[in-house]
């Protein structure tokens, strides 16, 4: 185990080299973008009424940008709101992870609404539901 130096406080523990190594910038900043989110950022629109996570983040190679991928639970007026307090935010963010990473340029968030767990569980009950229909279908022939 090594100390690996300039990740920042959020990152300051004791890591095994081995994931030092093969942690992407992406990896890091998701992390520590999930935790300014939940411990950092003091908007009403993120609190606890609305459950925010940050699925993935993508950070080009050249770090110019970071594309946040987020995924709200609930209505649509709550995630317009959700998406809202990020990009107000940005600017506050971005000095956050600047503090705790040492990259030599930091990236320009854009944050972009996730659907895909919401899309799942639609997509499951649809299965489901056809499922459900088709044993009946089943049982309503084996009757006859």
């Amino acid at each position: 185990m090594v100390r690996k130096k300039g990740l920042g406080r959020g990152l300051d523990a004791l890591i095994p080299q081995n994931i030092i190594e093969t942690t992407s910038s992406d990896s890091i900043v998701n992390i520590e973008l999930s935790k300014i989110i939940r411990d950092d950022l003091n908007d009403p629109r993120l609190s606890d009424t609305a459950t925010v996570s940050v699925i993935e983040v993508r950070v080009t190679n050249d770090l110019s940008f970071a594309d946040c991928y987020i995924s709200v639970l609930g209505d649509n007026a709550k995630k317009d709101d959700v998406l809202d307090a990020l990009n107000q935010a940005k600017g506050y963010i971005k000095m956050l992870i600047g503090d705790r990473m040492r990259l030599r340029s930091m990236p320009e968030f854009r944050f972009k609404l996730d659907e895909s767990i919401e899309y799942g569980a639609y997509m499951e009950k649809l299965i489901k539901e056809t499922i459900a229909k088709d044993e009946r279908a089943h049982e309503d022939n084996d009757n006859f």
